[in-house]
């Protein structure tokens, strides 16, 4: 069985902790691999290697570390398929979806290209007499990152490229049930000419996360997950004096207009409710359409679309609509909470609960479910189920559905669907959520703007990626200068005279 490793200061390194965790197959079920799970020993070895390592990082120019994301990205498209597929062998993607992952990592690395633009301060002259005020922005020095396995190539990539193109250091300590495309992608940033000990991957769990957290060397903390561990790194890690930005649960909602393009909007929830067998953060796991007329429609709409849904491994080719979900902790989950649905009332309109795969028995599929007459009281709907489950909530208004998505307590992205522009804009201008797609499913902004929901799917004021990556990853310096009078005033040019 393969035994992965940490990699700190370019090197990989064996764990010494003598812990570790299983990497499964999750398409088979069968541990594929052990990934070290780091103690605060070792990670005081990857900050001590960083903290090294980082000044002489922050002295290279812009333009010269930018190069090195150029490079990067070259690389990255070169290993595309490689990547992928380690993905997708841990994951369960299938390959298209896997590729995607890297990709919109890809394109936040593009943006840092223009780091120095980005990390441009400000002057002013003759802010007083004589006096001149102007401002810079510096790298914090060392930074970490704890990422989650639903996205194992981009997240990485949303944190540590913006973090390095700034000057810092990283410590990435990425989740352990995938961890073997981060450490491809260490490799391929020092290929790419990055120095030794400026981005380092450590294996972990908890113990690593509070070493992280508690670690007196590391300024900044990015995290993205559930919003009870959001939660908690949040306030230690802010109670430690660290900059921390935390990203957490979602329960994304659809509303779907009477006068909307249904056939749309049902491919649209096809892809957003089963994309990744849920698996994503921006997934839409709510339907909110507006009338019963609406709902029925949809409903008819949606039922063969889902019944059609090719469920497999991704070693089943590219035709596969999704995979297995991560573990088998996972699916348990999931099918408890479609059991609860069940129990408290919800009309179970497609049933996945027995499905099987023939020579995957073993695997953590999870068949496609559709829930009908959904109630807000219902765990179905509280819950984030994290899995292939759409709830339909029959609502009765446009109001109706406005006030469901506004008083939920995630507000990480929503959808509307909809022909009226003036329905669009005031559900633009009110909606209390952070990310909105407007006749679009999955609103993830590109990487030249920012990513970051509102109410307990956020903590910190700052988003990811765009310019706000910038501003999280430095710190501004402002100064004020006044010169007196010097040499160019007294200045003599005439021999003494001779006695």
């Amino acid at each position: 069985m393969q035994e992965l490793t940490h990699y700190i200061n370019g090197a990989h390194v064996k764990g010494t902790s003598g812990r570790f965790s299983d990497v499964y197959n999750p398409a088979t079920g069968e541990v594929q691999a052990k990934v070290p799970l780091a103690n605060a020993a070792e990670m005081d070895i990857a900050v001590a290697a960083a903290e090294a390592a980082q000044p002489a990082w922050a002295a290279v120019n812009p333009q010269r570390r930018a190069r090195v994301m150029m490079k990067f990205v070259g690389l990255l498209n070169d290993n595309m398929d490689k990547l992928a597929e380690a993905l997708s062998r841990e994951h369960g993607k299938t390959l298209p979806d896997a590729a995607g992952d890297v990709q919109r990592g890809l394109e936040v690395v593009e943006y840092c290209i223009g780091a120095p633009e980005l990390l441009k301060g400000e002057f002013t002259d003759s802010a007083g007499p004589g006096i001149d005020m102007y401002s810079m922005k510096q790298a914090l020095g060392v930074c970490a990152g704890i990422t989650p396995f639903n996205f194992p190539a981009m997240i990485p990539m949303w944190m540590f490229a913006p973090a390095i193109a700034c000057g810092n250091a990283f410590i990435l300590k990425p989740s352990e049930r995938d961890p073997s495309v981060p450490l491809m992608l260490a490799e391929l940033m020092e290929e790419a000419g990055l120095p030794k000990g400026i981005l380092q991957v450590v294996n972990g769990d908890k113990e690593s996360v509070d070493a992280i957290l508690d670690h007196p060397v590391i300024q900044s903390v990015g995290f993205v997950g559930s919003t009870p561990i959001a939660e908690y790194i949040y306030g230690r890690g802010c109670s430690n004096g660290k900059r921390v930005q935390c990203f957490g649960g979602a329960k994304n909602h659809m509303i779907i207009m009477p006068d909307a393009d249904l056939d749309q909007a049902a491919d649209a929830l096809i892809g957003a409710g089963y994309g990744a067998a849920g698996e994503r953060c921006m997934a839409i796991s709510v339907a909110l359409p507006v009338g019963d007329e609406t709902a029925d429609r949809l409903i008819a709409k949606l039922i063969p679309r889902i019944e059609a849904l090719k469920v497999g491994p991704y070693t089943s080719g590219k035709d596969v609509d999704y995979g297995p979900v991560v573990t088998a902790a996972a699916k348990a989950n999931i099918l408890k909470l479609v059991e609860s649905g069940i129990e408290q009332g919800a009309t179970l309109v497609v049933d996945g609960r027995n499905f099987s795969l023939q020579g995957y028995e073993d695997g953590f599929f999870v068949g496609p479910h559709l829930f009908d007459n959904v109630t807000p009281d219902m765990d179905i709907y509280k819950k984030e189920i994290f899995g292939p489950v759409l709830s339909t909530i029959r609502a009765g208004s446009y109001e109706e559905a406005l006030g469901l998505a506004m008083s939920h307590e995630y507000g990480n992205g929503t959808a509307i669907y909809t022909r009226d522009g003036d329905t669009a804009r005031d559900f633009a201008n009110r909606v209390n959520v952070g990310m909105i797609g407007i006749n679009v499913p999955i609103p993830v902004p590109l990487a030249y703007h920012t990513f970051g929901g509102w109410k307990k799917s956020a903590f910190g004021d700052l988003n990811q990626h765009g310019p706000d990556a910038f501003k999280f990853y430095t710190r501004t310096k402002t100064i004020t200068s006044r010169w007196p009078s010097g040499i160019k005033d007294g200045g003599e040019f005439n021999f003494k005279p001779m006695e």
